[in-house]
Formats: structure tokens, C-alpha cells, sequence
């Protein structure tokens, strides 16, 4: 017999982490079963948080020294048991220093060319042992890729929309993994808007934090940045931001890695860039709030940061404030140039969000934010070949 939401399982399933004890809305802290599929809080319609009890599974990073390259090394704080899901060897993705105390961390070497594929593997696993039987989801195009990708190796159905101008290379691959593909006029809130009202209604959506899993995915990037950093983590993270589940995810596993009782001689100020086409984090911040309002009429061709109203935008803006970060919109121009400029100097393959933090770093660099003094790392979050 389970336990009920909050307390650890007597007998937990097989495929549960026993650690993995509660579900709880990040909002207003309602519980919620972690036996079955879960979307937002059924009180406030917020994201669901994972939590675990460590004692129930310790990790000392001892323990890492040998395991597989893949963000199942971390398996004691992820809610499932690598056995029971669908891997295609996701995560441990290199750290690249490209000059003295900067670092890119590539994650266009993850299954499907993008960072996607974390919180895909993890979403998708757990919809498949929660009982799920087709999977959809609104993308922007790299999300969309990775659900198609791992519901193709799950055996599950998969629905995705998209914008209809997203770049032919996202449509394609989709398609190629047997994934059905609507495209919708708009950005992807209308997509999400067009599942809502259109899709099948048999699927399960695992849209960017409208289920708890995806971050769990996410977050193993700070774990990696700690382990690749020898035991420290950086002064300064810069991600590009659309939905935020990476941001987020980062955040959350600074906590947990201190509750495992890791030395963490600092947590660095996260940086949230977006465009000045559409920035309703940056804004957010600029303007001491602390929830985000939708951005109307987006405007940009880096198309995942084309994200109008995150559901997870109070989440974002919590995470920057509380690490001493701060966000910021880089323009088209700025963006354009800096992706061509690293990708010259480093021989990586930079996306375009990738090449929105460099941008964001070139400026608060020479705004004096940060100090030479200081490591940074950008997050070069999928391969530029998909936009070409």
C-alpha cells in the first residue's frame, strides 16, 4: 500500500527512487500523488515540485567516480530508476573553456542536438510507468524533436504543435521520428493553445513545466557544471531563457546539492537573457515583480526564446533574485553577430540562444557586472545546423 502524498513509500514500486518521497505545487505547497500522472496544482494551476528525502538514498560524489557519462549517474536524485527508462545517452555534456575563467557547456553534443533531451528523457519515462499512452506538446522546435525522439523509443504516440514559421530542419526531424506535426499560426502559446483546443484527447501533455518531471531532467546540469568544475561550481551562469525549466532546474538542484552536504563554497548569480522582442522575465525583473505578465505581440527569430507567457516565469524571476543574478534582453543584431563570432573563435557548434549569452556576456562584462576575476559559464543549449 503507497503512502500518502508527503510521506515516504513502505514498499515503493519498482521503478520509483525511494527517495523520491512527495509532490508538492512550488506556489501554495499542496500536496499532490506521485502515483499517478500529474499536470499543475490543482489549486492555484502552478508547476509541481519533486521532492526528495536524501537520507532515503544518499549520493557523495565519491560514489560518481566510474559511472556511466550520462545524467543517470545522478540516478539517487532522480524520481525513477535508470532500469525502468528510455535512455539514449542523455547529458554529461562537455565544458569548454574558450578563454581564460569563460566556459560554454555544449549541450548540443545530447541526443537530438539540444538540451532538450534531459528533460524529454525524464518526462517521458515517467508518463510511460504512470500509465500514459500518446504523449503531445507545444514546442518552439528543439522540444518538440526530443518528445518525438524518446515517445519514438518509449512506443508511445507523440503530438506536437508548432509555429508555423519554425525553421524547416525542427518540422522534418519530428516527422522523421514518426511524430504527427501541426503548425500553427502564431508562437507556441498558440501551439499550446491549438492542442488545448484541437489535439487528441487521449494524449498526455508534457508541455515546459505543466508536469513535474521535465525539470528533474534539467537540473542535472548543475550537478555536471559541479562535478566538471572539481568540487566548485562557477561565479556566473548565463542561460537563454524561454520557458525557464533549465533556469529553474539549476536553482533547485543548488538546494539539493547542499542538502546532500556537498562542499559548495558558492552558488553563482544566475543570468536570464531573452530578446528585446520578447523579454517578459527580463521585464519582470526590471520592474521589481514577481510574477511575469504575457508579452504581446512577440518579435524574434531565435525561435526558443519566442516564449510569451512562461507558466514558470515567478519561478525564473525567484531564482535570479535569490542567487544575486539579474536578467536582461540582448537585440537581434547583438544576438546574430555574437553566434557567428563564437562559433568562429571556439569551433562549436553555437545556436543561436547559445549566441544570445555571449552577447549578454560581452555587456555585463563591460558594464563591469562581471570581473575578469570571476568564472563564467554560458549554456550553448542545442546545434545552430536546425536554424540553417
Amino acid at each position: 500500500m503507497y503512502a500518502p502524498p508527503g510521506m515516504p513509500d513502505p514498499s515503493p514500486p519498482a521503478w520509483q527512487n525511494p527517495a523520491f518521497v512527495a509532490l508538492h505545487c512550488f506556489a501554495c505547497e499542496t500536496p499532490h500523488d506521485r502515483h499517478g500522472l500529474q499536470t499543475v496544482c490543482r489549486a492555484c494551476g502552478l508547476p509541481l515540485r519533486v521532492d526528495y528525502d536524501h537520507a532515503r538514498a544518499p549520493l557523495a560524489p565519491a560514489a560518481l567516480v566510474g559511472r556511466p557519462a550520462s545524467l543517470w549517474r545522478y540516478r539517487e536524485v532522480l524520481p525513477i530508476q535508470p532500469a525502468h527508462a528510455v535512455s539514449l545517452v542523455e547529458g554529461f555534456t562537455p565544458l569548454c573553456e574558450v578563454a581564460d575563467r569563460l566556459f560554454v557547456k555544449d549541450e548540443s553534443r545530447n541526443p537530438t542536438g539540444s538540451f532538450k533531451a534531459r528533460g524529454l528523457v525524464m518526462a517521458v519515462a515517467m508518463a510511460r510507468v504512470l500509465g500514459a499512452k500518446a504523449l503531445s506538446a507545444p514546442s518552439a522546435g528543439n522540444a518538440a524533436g526530443a518528445l518525438a525522439a524518446y515517445g519514438a523509443a518509449a512506443r508511445l504516440p507523440v503530438v506536437v504543435a508548432m509555429p508555423e514559421d519554425t525553421p524547416r530542419a525542427f518540422v522534418d526531424e519530428c516527422r522523421h521520428y514518426g511524430a504527427e506535426v501541426q503548425l500553427v499560426p502564431g508562437t507556441i502559446a498558440d501551439a499550446g493553445r491549438w492542442l488545448r483546443e484541437h489535439g487528441p484527447r487521449d494524449t498526455f501533455d508534457v508541455s515546459t513545466l505543466k508536469e513535474p518531471y521535465r525539470i528533474e531532467g534539467k537540473k542535472t546540469m548543475a550537478y555536471e557544471l559541479w562535478e566538471q568544475l572539481a568540487g566548485e561550481l562557477p561565479d556566473v551562469v548565463i542561460y537563454p531563457t524561454g520557458g525557464g525549466t533549465g533556469l529553474v532546474g539549476m536553482w533547485k538542484a543548488f538546494a539539493e546539492i547542499r542538502a546532500l552536504g556537498w562542499r559548495l563554497p558558492r552558488v553563482p548569480r544566475l543570468v536570464s537573457v531573452q530578446m528585446a522582442g520578447c523579454a517578459p522575465v527580463a521585464r519582470g525583473f526590471a520592474e521589481g515583480a514577481a510574477v511575469t505578465t504575457a508579452w504581446a505581440d512577440p518579435q524574434t527569430r531565435v525561435w526558443g526564446l519566442r516564449v510569451p507567457s512562461p507558466i514558470g516565469g515567478f519561478l525564473c524571476l525567484r531564482a535570479v533574485r535569490e542567487t544575486g543574478g539579474t536578467a536582461l534582453t540582448v537585440t537581434e543584431d547583438e544576438a546574430a553577430s555574437a553566434t557567428s563570432r563564437l562559433a568562429a573563435r571556439t569551433g562549436l557548434d553555437i545556436c543561436p540562444e547559445g549566441g544570445a549569452t555571449f552577447a549578454a556576456f560581452e555587456a555585463l562584462r563591460q558594464a563591469g557586472a562581471i570581473t575578469a576575476r570571476e568564472t563564467v559559464v554560458l549554456f550553448n543549449t542545442g546545434t545552430g545546423l536546425k536554424y540553417r
